[in-house]
């Protein structure tokens, strides 16, 4: 009941927050705002997120999740309530480039898989980590097209302020997902506080590679779904397109997430990685050289949602493994912030390249480099080998 309560929070969170590319053009006809300036609302966005991940997950590791998820819900539900009243650049930074991006990085991987951890063995945290992230998934194939359904119905303002009537109503999970009060040591916990225990960790050339592979993810994350809807709109083709894709993507990665979190049980997390991140490689150069129909979108976009948050379960599997679980969510926290800063440079420099060259060309070459040099460098992180689990006699 953790797990799933934790995945329909993540499902409500993550739907709202990799729905909002889809306002970028409401946006900009309502504000008469530029793309750069709306670029760089939604890549702080990204840094924020990130930045709250350790921060919030240090919260949980020594007071419990219930606080830090209350908190993440309500601010993010103020940051979309707000959003509509914000003409300005800097009035946009603020609700959707730091209160959206605080409130549902408080409410989300950190805080719930490390809640959903410390009552799982080590060879269930894996699969467990899989079902919230597909629940995060889920929300994306679910939001997608209410999304764009809700701004085609009500205008952006409207689907802003129905978006934060859903959130919360998502308060009550809280109470299934933390139940107990305050959180108590465990086994293989690292150091006596959480900046201890980062410290340790920092100090690991195995947790560096790891974050080094993760800050790719987030490059490539935040750059399709910040972007995608306008690469759709380069290539002539409707906006259903697009919230289609981003649909398709959250549906196929349910898929991934799932199959991601049970292989963790049979092989090790780092060559999962591995493959995932040179898959992405792979399939972007099929993309670029692919005729540009909707048909193309949707394959591409099935393609990516196998691997797209499916990195969430191996990633966290090792961060586990390395360090254990008492200060599994401010770690695995501060691993999301390097995802994150990824994803700052791939949403603001998407918008730079788009005033600059008039198409995303030169981005998607980056993309398929750092996805390639992600797959190189999970190699030589230290994993012990996956220990077959018996049969009961």
């Amino acid at each position: 009941m953790i797990t799933l309560a934790a995945a329909a929070i993540l499902m409500v969170t993550m739907g709202a927050r990799q729905s909002l590319g889809l306002f970028i053009s409401p946006l900009q006809g309502s504000t008469g705002l530029g793309i750069t300036t709306i670029s760089l609302a939604f890549a702080v966005a990204q840094m924020m997120w990130g930045v709250i991940q350790p921060v919030a997950g240090a919260v949980a590791d020594r007071h419990g999740a219930a606080t830090i998820l209350i908190a993440g819900l309500v601010v993010l539900a103020i940051s979309m309530a707000l959003t509509p009243f914000m003409a300005s650049g800097l009035g946009l930074i603020f609700s959707l480039g730091v209160l959206s991006a605080v409130g549902s990085g408080a409410a989300s991987f950190s805080v719930l898989i490390g809640a959903a951890a410390r009552h799982l063995t080590t060879d269930k945290r894996g699969k467990a980590a899989g079902i919230i992230n597909a629940g995060g998934s889920l929300g994306q194939f679910v939001f997608a097209p209410v999304a764009q359904t809700l701004i085609q119905m009500l205008g952006w303002m409207g689907a802003m302020w129905s978006l934060a009537v859903i959130t919360v109503g998502t308060l009550p999970l809280v109470g299934v997902v933390s139940p107990g009060s305050a959180v108590r040591g465990g086994a293989g916990a690292t150091g006596s506080a959480p900046w201890q225990a980062v410290q340790d960790a920092v100090e690991d050339r195995s947790y560096l590679l790891l974050n080094a592979g993760f800050f790719t993810c987030g490059f490539h994350i935040a750059f399709l779904v910040t972007h995608l809807p306008g690469q759709v709109n380069l290539c002539g083709l409707p906006p259903a397109v697009a919230s289609w894709s981003l649909a398709l993507i959250g549906l196929a990665n349910i898929a991934g997430s799932l199959i991601a979190g049970s292989c963790t049980q049979r092989f090790r997390s780092k060559y999962i990685l591995a493959a995932m991140y040179g898959s992405r490689t792979l399939l972007i150069g099929w993309y670029l050289a692919a005729p540009k129909t909707k048909w193309t979108f949707y394959g591409f976009a099935v393609g990516l949602g196998l691997t797209w948050l499916a990195t969430v379960p191996p990633t966290a599997t090792i961060v586990g493994k390395l360090f254990g679980v008492r200060y599994l969510s401010t770690l695995f926290g501060l691993t999301l912030l390097s995802h994150q800063i990824g994803g700052f440079l791939g949403a603001y420099l998407g918008g730079l390249a788009l005033v600059r060259f008039g198409d995303y060309q030169w981005m998607w070459y980056a993309d398929m480099a750092l996805a390639a040099a992600a797959a190189v460098i999970n190699l030589p992180i230290r994993e012990a080998r996956v220990e077959p689990v018996s049969a009961p006699a």
